[in-house]
């Protein structure tokens, strides 16, 4: 009669199937059979995930804190009926599914095999469907358009707005490029897996570069508000730090075992992330701020305001797109688990 494992006991990285195994993380490993409940003990316990969990699920509550600072200014009181701040809230929406994904997925990948597969799945998806939300919010906040409402003459978008250029592509190359990284990402799960965090980690400097368009030329062109160039500096100093973390393995490259369950580079790569929102909604903030400001209520911005077609239309559409692929690739991976079932139940009968 086989034993029964103990929910407490970890194991090393031979003890556990190779999908499961991460580059130079030896030990303190879940087997992957645990329960719901497991599941949310192991939160408590010094897992090789535990870590993983924590960085994106307490920064939750720290965003909301930081979000929730819009709410005592006097004129850019967040409402759900102000057209203005849809965008805000799509963003919002974008950035909450990115942190729980993430933190659900690492806590619950040890389900079983094909569980750890639609976690990480999901999780993918998150990661495009908020850099919509972002794409959103700059398209509509930090649009040059936006910021220079009575001064067309020496408007320098003037030559993109007279074809619409900017207006036209902007929004549908940020859906497609999201649902392009879901693709990607997701398929570094079933090839490409020698080189998948290489991959995964180039796929999203394509969002990066689209979304950061307005922000781009705003900082070659102007007008700035005094707070869009730091913050927007330190949102890609953050970006590259995790990266580097990403795609180095540092620190557990260089002594394998010493970091398996605090400190390794997964963990750096989560606070460094969370730190380019944290900057990113700051710089959100403040140009939401200075358009109150700056902003005749009687004159309208030369930007067309944002509907709930343009803002929750657009962002629901693209999950719509993302749910699809998740499906698509859930489907492929439960019929490779089943495939393999029935090799070994034939081995074991041969």
């Amino acid at each position: 009669m086989p034993l029964r494992r103990k929910p407490s006991h970890l194991l090393l990285h031979t003890q556990v199937p190779a999908r499961v195994t991460e580059s130079f993380i030896l030990s303190g490993y879940r087997f992957p059979d645990y329960s719901f409940l497991e599941c949310l003990l192991s939160a408590f316990q010094p897992t090789n995930e535990t870590g993983n969990f924590w960085t994106h699920f307490l920064a939750v509550f720290v965003f909301a804190l930081s979000f929730l600072e819009l709410f005592f200014t006097r004129d850019s009181t967040p409402s759900f009926s102000d057209p203005f701040f849809y965008p805000l809230w799509n963003y919002v929406i974008g950035v909450f599914g990115l942190l729980l994904a993430s933190s659900m997925a690492h806590l619950f990948n040890s389900m079983s095999l094909l569980v750890r597969e639609i976690c990480f799945f999901v999780d993918y998806g998150t990661i495009s469907a908020y850099t919509v939300g972002s794409s959103l919010a700059y398209f509509y906040y930090i649009h040059p358009q936006t910021a220079a409402p009575g001064n067309a003459s020496s408007d320098p978008w003037q030559p993109l707005r007279g074809v619409g250029f900017f207006d036209t592509l902007y929004i549908p190359s940020a859906c497609l490029v999201a649902v392009i990284c879901t693709l990607a990402c997701c398929s570094t799960r079933r090839r490409w897996r020698k080189y998948r965090y290489l991959i995964r980690t180039f796929v999203f400097l394509l969002p990066f570069t689209v979304a950061s368009a307005p922000i781009f030329y705003r900082l070659y062109a102007g007008p700035l508000n005094g707070t869009l160039a730091p913050f927007f500096y330190r949102h890609c100093f953050w970006l590259l730090a995790s990266a580097v973390f990403n795609v180095s393995k540092i620190p557990e490259r260089f002594s394998p075992g010493k970091f398996d369950i605090w400190g390794h580079s997964h963990q750096w790569f989560h606070c460094c992330t969370f730190m380019s929102i944290l900057d990113e909604l700051r710089m959100i903030k403040g140009e939401i701020r200075w358009l109150s400001a700056v902003t005749d209520p009687a004159a309208e911005l030369p930007l067309a305001a944002a509907t709930l077609c343009s803002t929750y239309g657009v962002m629901f559409g693209v999950q719509c797109c993302i749910g699809g692929i998740i499906s698509a690739f859930a489907v492929w991976a439960s019929g490779d688990h089943r495939e393999k079932a029935v090799d070994v139940n034939h081995r074991k009968c041969s």
